[in-house]
């Protein structure tokens, strides 16, 4: 009888968790980022709060490339959400730059500030931009849009990454690594703060980190490219060593999907994320910007129809 009762009690767990998972009608794939940067945490915690408070989701994160690699997995409809820096998709939206051909994204949500991070080390001599000519230098793995951005600040500078420096296009963590072990003398990152690569790299013996201000690119970027960039800075003591305040370009981060998502699907995401918003923060503190007010104007291309609907609820009118 126990044997029984003990089988009985597994088929019925059995069929309860089958017929849960049956009822997960809508598989989303949320393309993301490196282990080593902000994407991939913050796109893991949307994807247990999709998956668990939304009845009819089932969604997952997975490591990409970026920003660049997002659009182009959106537009083919190899992810149903992504991750991605406002320059990025502007340029795809627009069908410029790393893009042949338009691709018609819609914003989800505006979600933090991404910032560029231009980091060296103690005594190497490189005290501002102009001082990374002749050096090695990594400016992000190819497909990011830390590579997109790192080649606009260096464009403002009047320095050609491929002719005036020997370039290194790694990510995150793999930089952080060259850096460390002085295969590199510099590179560049555009992330949250903190970002785990960056922490754990000044965090180690013998290593004294040093982040290099870019504030006088931004004016050019914005002739060239937009208003999409602004001043920002990486508060003093963000890292492990860091003692000052250091001014730099920021662009801002995006939840983005295809036009042809469903209505009643975005709207439950943009829902969800800001009903959530404290357990999102809870797995990474950049989160913590999400906020109804910076939704609006924060989009350089149209927020899908079904977050309209939801801001509109709030008493926020978008396009």
């Amino acid at each position: 009888m126990r044997r029984v009762l003990i089988l009985g009690t597994i088929l019925v767990l059995v069929f309860s968790f089958s017929f849960a998972y049956a009822q997960k009608s809508v598989r989303l794939s949320i393309a993301t980022g490196g282990t080593g940067g902000v994407y991939y945490p913050l796109g893991g915690g949307m994807a247990n709060i999709l998956s668990k408070y939304i009845p009819y989701v089932e969604a997952t994160a997975e490591v990409t490339s970026a920003s660049v690699d997002n659009c182009l997995l959106v537009g083919a409809g190899k992810a149903d959400l992504a991750l991605i820096m406002a320059d990025v998709g502007w340029d795809a939206y627009q069908g410029k730059g790393k893009f042949k051909a338009k691709i018609p994204l819609r914003a989800i949500a505006v979600l933090y500030p991404n910032n560029m991070h231009i980091v060296t080390l103690e005594g190497t001599g490189i005290e501002n931009v102009s001082d990374l000519k002749g050096r090695r230098v990594s400016t992000g793995s190819p497909g990011s849009g830390t590579e997109v951005k790192a080649l606009r600040v260096l464009e403002a500078y009047g320095l050609d990454p491929d002719k005036d420096m020997k370039r290194d296009r790694l990510g995150a963590s793999e930089s952080a690594g060259a850096l460390k072990d002085r295969k590199i003398d510099a590179y560049f990152w555009d992330g949250g703060i903190p970002t785990a690569s960056v922490t754990d790299l000044a965090a180690t013996p013998g290593i004294k980190i040093k982040l290099i201000g870019h504030e006088d690119a931004i004016p050019k970027m914005r002739e060239k490219y937009g208003p999409i960039y602004v001043k920002g800075i990486i508060p003093a003591k963000s890292y492990p060593g860091q003692t000052v305040d250091v001014p730099i370009a920021v662009v801002w981060n995006l939840l983005v999907c295809h036009e042809k998502m469903k209505g009643d699907v975005a709207y439950d995401i943009i829902k969800t994320l800001f009903g959530y918003k404290l357990d999102l923060t809870n797995v990474h503190r950049e989160a913590r910007w999400l906020s109804l007010e910076r939704q609006v104007g924060g989009s350089p291309f149209p927020f899908h129809p079904g977050v309209i609907r939801y801001l509109g609820e709030k008493g926020l009118k978008l396009k």
